[in-house]
């Protein structure tokens, strides 16, 4: 039985896992993801290569061991502008001002890789989410929150960030940083991984 290797420090992307009932390791990459210019390539594209990057990083820890490594990105865009994890409470204010009042993108590429054979299947996820106009003083008071300091975006829309949120279209679980369907579409039928026989 292979293990499952979660190739990232989110502890969203552990909580949606482990609420899966999934038994799996997390061991961070330490790849360089400035390697990836995301100014020459798509934001769905870009994902994909980070998250192959993670995989790729996180399989020359493993040597060839029988695991099958599940790696991430997720990335906020508007109007083809990435919105990455804000700087400051001042960058976290701009971003909310830019999302307010309009429908945004959130991408995710994901990777599963076989640390042994080192075959990997990558994909993209794209859920469109709409946020009800916000103002200055809501903005405001949200970032003191210190909710939006380490989220891509500057909101998390399964914590407070949800007040804003009129619609999400798509998978839900994609904003929080993991698009499950497609993840476990992907382990089933290329990796005939079958999660219900998996299960703790």
């Amino acid at each position: 039985m292979k293990k499952i290797v979660l190739a990232s420090g989110s502890p969203r992307r552990r909580e949606i896992l482990k609420n899966l009932g999934l038994d799996f390791e997390v061991l961070v990459s330490d790849a360089d993801e400035s390697k990836i210019d995301k100014k020459t390539v798509s934001p769905p594209l870009y994902v994909q290569e980070l998250a192959l990057l993670k995989a790729v990083s996180v399989a020359e820890k493993l040597k060839n061991k029988n695991a099958l490594i599940i790696s991430a990105d997720t990335i906020v865009c508007l109007d083809g502008q990435i919105l990455g994890k804000p700087k400051d409470d001042e960058d976290a204010a701009a971003m909310l001002s830019m999302l307010s009042g309009k429908c945004h993108s959130v991408f995710s590429g994901i990777c599963v890789m076989d640390a042994k054979t080192l075959k990997s299947v990558c994909a993209k996820e794209e859920t469109k989410v709409y946020f009800k106009e916000l103002t200055p003083e809501k903005i405001k008071d949200y970032v003191k929150t210190g909710e939006p300091s380490d989220k891509a975006g500057a909101y998390a829309v399964q914590g407070i960030g949800a007040l804003f949120t009129e619609k999400v279209d798509g998978d839900f679980f994609n904003v929080i940083g993991l698009p499950v369907k497609k993840l476990f579409d992907i382990l089933e039928k290329e990796f005939e991984f079958d999660i219900f026989k998996e299960l703790k």
